[in-house]
């Protein structure tokens, strides 16, 4: 048996060295969805029956009602009777090309989640696994932040818009320097920035994903992006938001903070930035994501002069808030999180190496992570709260996304939380 195996290693080691170098370093890549087998439509006319029907305005849950689709257009909704009754059958719509018995159950306007990311390369290649679980979710437009590569993602929103794939609808934003292009091109420059959105915005992109750029950077890319009719969403990192928090991204025009970077460091009180403690670095995630939290007593309190002018100036710039609470609660109770009755049956094994403590993999930070860091994160979570409130009160948006795969957020199931968490 010994021997057998010697032998066994050798013929390995052969087969490898008998591969190309370039194959042995070729990096991993997204999948893209095979071509649709499964699901049906649009039909000429289909007829949705006998559903409880939330229309997704404010109005309560009516029915029961026969919803006509015509192509994909809503074209009648009517009401068929009452409910514990015999459907009355004269008050039907007649004609359908296709039926969906739905009596019994709840029929809504798909979930827009304004935050995603489609897998990756390294944790969940087959895109077909992120479409359907979104899918299975009620998720059915995505906005990728971005959702891969940007040559990768433009052909797969072609698909979905064509119905070539089961998948959400797709928007497809990007960060500064993406696509083919730009490989090996450097932007350093404003007129490098504005060169980079106009080649973005011929290639199909709908908006730009930015980042905190320094100011001259940040405005040339908003100025080109509100040109071209772009729309725009900023991650303020903690690397550059002293020189870009969201006050000042808003001002130059931004259309989105997602997150919460630069939020709060727009209203603190005694300090122009955060006081780390003597060994932070950055690089190290438990640095980063631990110390975050601890912003929630440096700003100014609700309802104080700095906090209902910041609001109000968001408010007069028609500015949206995505705080994706889902992607980081993790942080205020990372057993519950890691835990979820759903990764034994939806979480793939390559998705969960991603999920586990790791100095490499993005959000999985938990080498030491402390009741401490915990009553931080609930407290960031208390002060974040009441000021999304304040904001959604005063007739701000605030918007559903997820950011879902990094730290114990599963694609679908992330959107849900989202949800959840917007009705603390």
């Amino acid at each position: 048996m010994k021997n057998s195996c010697l032998r066994f290693s050798a013929a390995l080691l052969l087969a490898a060295l008998a591969i190309p170098a370039s194959a042995q370093d070729e990096s991993p890549t997204m999948i893209a969805a095979p071509d649709r087998d499964e699901g049906k439509g649009p039909f000429e006319r289909l007829i949705i029956r006998g559903a409880t029907l939330i229309d997704g305005t404010g109005a309560p849950p009516i029915g029961p009602v026969d919803i006509v689709i015509e192509g994909n257009r809503i074209t009648e909704v009517t009401s068929v009777g009452y409910p514990g009754l015999e459907i009355d059958e004269d008050w039907r719509p007649a004609d359908a090309t296709y039926e969906i018995d739905a009596h019994g159950a709840w029929v809504m306007p798909g979930i827009v989640d304004t935050h995603t990311h489609t897998g990756g390369a390294t944790k969940a290649p087959e895109a077909e696994y992120t479409y359907k679980l979104w899918l299975a979710h009620g998720v059915t437009t995505v906005r990728g932040v971005p959702s891969g590569a940007m040559e990768f993602s433009l052909a797969e929103k072609e698909r979905s818009a064509n119905n070539e794939i089961a998948a959400p609808r797709i928007f497809s934003y990007h960060t500064m320097g993406s696509g083919e292009a730009y490989s090996d091109t450097r932007i350093l420059t404003p007129e490098d920035a504005r060169k980079w959105v106009r080649y973005a915005a011929r290639a199909g992109i709908d908006g730009l994903k930015l980042g905190s750029h320094r100011p001259a950077i940040m405005a040339a890319l908003l100025d080109e992006a509100s040109k071209l009719k772009l729309g725009s969403l900023a991650h303020l990192g903690q690397m550059g938001v002293a020189q870009m928090n969201a006050q000042d991204a808003a001002r130059l025009g931004l259309g989105t903070l997602t997150h919460y970077y630069g939020l709060f460091e727009a209203m603190y009180e005694d300090h122009d930035v955060q006081p780390w403690p003597s060994d932070m670095n950055y690089g190290n995630e438990q640095h980063r994501f631990g110390q975050v939290a601890r912003q929630w007593n440096l700003v100014a309190g609700r309802g104080s002069d700095k906090w209902n002018a910041l609001l109000d100036e968001f408010l007069a710039f028609d500015f949206t808030l995505n705080p994706t609470m889902t992607i980081y609660s993790a942080g205020r109770d990372v057993m519950r999180a890691s835990n979820a009755d759903w990764h034994d049956a939806y979480t793939l094994p390559t998705q969960w190496d991603f999920f586990t403590p790791s100095r490499e993999s993005h959000g999985a930070y938990w080498f030491y992570w402390t009741t401490e860091d915990e009553v931080a994160w609930r407290n960031f979570y208390r002060v974040w709260m009441q000021f999304l409130n304040d904001y959604k009160n005063r007739g701000g948006r605030v918007t559903v996304g997820s950011d879902s795969g990094f730290i114990y957020q599963l694609y679908g199931f992330g959107t849900i939380l989202e949800l959840e968490m917007l009705q603390e």
